[in-house]
């Protein structure tokens, strides 16, 4: 379900798949960055030594290589980039600041997801079986979240598209601020994924991957709710595997430390 403005002229086709094309060439760049850092560092319990500096720019370049391409269309029109500034670069730095905001509540989502890091390293080799319950815990809330009325509600927030009086000034000021408020939202609806991380790993690619499928299905897809019903019952799936085979929980599994970028030991 969808909404714009009453008045706003549709946007044309070419506009709306050159900016699109441009989010999803920035974002590739962030899957580049993210993939060499994991190919240094490999998959481990806690924050793999980065520094918080370091971890929090990670963090924003994983959430940007996995969220603009779902929020790009939403970008495009809460903006409204295109029925205005035939022109010109405005409407691009409208867009840029729409997105930019938007990863603004994912930077304290990550501070947070640090500090939890550093628990974590400490717990899988203080107690190895309680890191273990931990991460079966992690997929099974995750699971659980995707069938809360809650979870509806912020992804009926995520794809509602609703520009607020003033945004017409399309003011980077204005635009940061739609970015924040949809980030916000995203942060509400997602937050359980993101913390499947604390139990496989942050530099966990295919855990990226993975979960990028399910956000952009649940942004674009026709039917979001039956996605995330979905991809609840996947992760209550991965719970109970996990529940026997613990190597699946490289961020809270000693074994883990030793893992390639992305992988996932069997046995």
């Amino acid at each position: 379900m969808s909404m714009t403005s009453v008045g706003s002229p549709a946007p044309t086709v070419r506009k709306a798949a050159s900016i699109w094309l441009g989010l999803l060439f920035l974002s590739g760049l962030a899957w580049l960055l993210v993939g060499l850092q994991a190919q240094s560092m490999g998959v481990g319990p806690g924050p793999r030594g980065m520094a918080p500096l370091l971890f929090t720019g990670m963090w924003v370049a994983m959430m940007a290589a996995m969220m603009w391409p779902a929020v790009a269309p939403q970008a495009v029109l809460e903006t409204g980039a295109l029925p205005r500034r035939e022109a010109g670069t405005e409407h691009l730095s409208g867009v840029g600041g729409f997105v930019t905001g938007f990863l603004f509540p994912w930077i304290v989502y990550g501070v947070l997801a640090f500090l939890a890091l550093l628990r974590t390293g400490r717990l899988v080799h203080a107690s190895p079986t309680a890191a273990k319950w931990l991460g079966v815990g992690i997929f099974a809330l995750a699971g659980i979240y995707q069938f809360t009325p809650a979870k509806d509600r912020f992804l009926a927030h995520c794809r509602l598209i609703d520009t607020p009086a003033g945004a017409e000034s399309n003011s980077l000021r204005t635009n940061f601020g739609l970015g924040v408020r949809d980030g916000a939202i995203c942060v509400g609806c997602c937050w359980a994924l993101m913390a499947i991380f604390l139990a496989v790993g942050v530099m966990n690619l295919v855990a990226m991957a993975g979960l990028f499928v399910v956000i952009f299905a649940e942004k674009l897809a026709p039917r979001p709710t039956l996605v995330a019903r979905a991809a609840g019952v996947a992760f209550l799936a991965l719970a109970a595997v996990a529940a026997f085979h613990p190597s699946l929980l490289g961020g809270l599994h000693a074994a883990g430390e030793m893992m390639p970028m992305g992988g996932m030991q069997t046995g």
